[in-house]
């Protein structure tokens, strides 16, 4: 399972997502499959505005706590947002971008994490 700080982060993001009404938000633990992070934050949004809220929460939210993305991609054309927190990556997609890359199937090694366990 993921590190200490890593659930944080989540938790965090989780929380970030859920102030701005984030759409289907899933948690993947990838850290017996993959070395890149312990954790795949996934939400969905409604349009290009919602979807650039929802990152601008995230990153204030977890910036305040001290946790600095480390990089973000695509927040421009807001159809998929990736913000690299190191342990854990949030994604935040448009529904046709989300159904059209489906990272639920790609890393269905992972193990769905209950998003209460984390809180």
């Amino acid at each position: 399972m993921g590190s200490e700080s890593a659930k944080q982060i989540a938790k965090l993001a989780i929380e970030a997502l859920e102030d701005k009404k984030a759409e289907d938000i899933r948690v993947i633990d990838i850290s017996e499959v993959s070395v890149i992070a312990d954790y795949f934050v996934i939400a969905g949004g409604t349009n290009k505005a919602q979807i650039q809220a929802l990152c601008d929460n995230v990153q204030e939210k977890l910036g305040r706590a001290g946790y600095p993305e480390k990089q973000t991609e695509g927040y421009k054309t807001a159809n998929w947002i990736l913000l690299d927190f190191g342990d854990v990556i949030v994604h935040i997609f448009d529904k046709e971008n989300r159904l059209l890359y489906d990272l639920e199937r790609i890393w269905r090694d992972g193990i769905q994490v209950d998003m209460n366990t984390l809180k």
